[in-house]
């Protein structure tokens, strides 16, 4: 059984539309059941281990940018919380493929940085280092 298959059976995984043409034997992929943007995927080892979680990222970056090159997004973001304080609130690991697309918010830079309210936009006259 794979730890992922044993936090389905703990009822911590709330994710459940699976992707099968883009999972695999390490990697499953779920279509966010809360996506930020259209096409919000959800890239989750099948087994927890610091490897397969890289190779949720490295699947993830790779269909980022098929998503760029198939015009389906301008860019994206991938991203993972590990821990409360970061915004973890399902504590099994997985990483967020975010298309992120023209006009999809006001003032896009900075990126991942917005998880603190007014990092983002360090080039602004308001940022204050921490």
């Amino acid at each position: 059984m794979t730890d992922l298959e044993i936090a389905y059976q703990q009822d911590i995984a709330p994710w459940d539309d699976r992707v099968e043409e883009l999972s695999d034997f390490h990697v499953a992929v779920f279509r966010d059941r809360y996506p930020v943007t259209p096409g919000h995927l959800l890239f989750v080892p099948c087994y927890n281990t610091d490897a397969v979680i890289m190779d949720c990222f490295n699947s993830a970056m790779r269909h980022g940018r098929r998503m760029v090159a198939d015009g389906k997004c301008d860019a994206f973001n991938i991203g993972i919380n590990m821990g409360r304080e970061a915004g973890q609130t399902v504590m099994y690991p997985h990483v967020h493929l975010i298309p992120r697309r023209a006009g999809d918010c006001a003032d896009p830079v900075g990126g991942v940085r917005g998880v603190i309210v007014g990092q983002a936009n360090y080039k602004t006259t308001g940022y204050q280092k921490p």
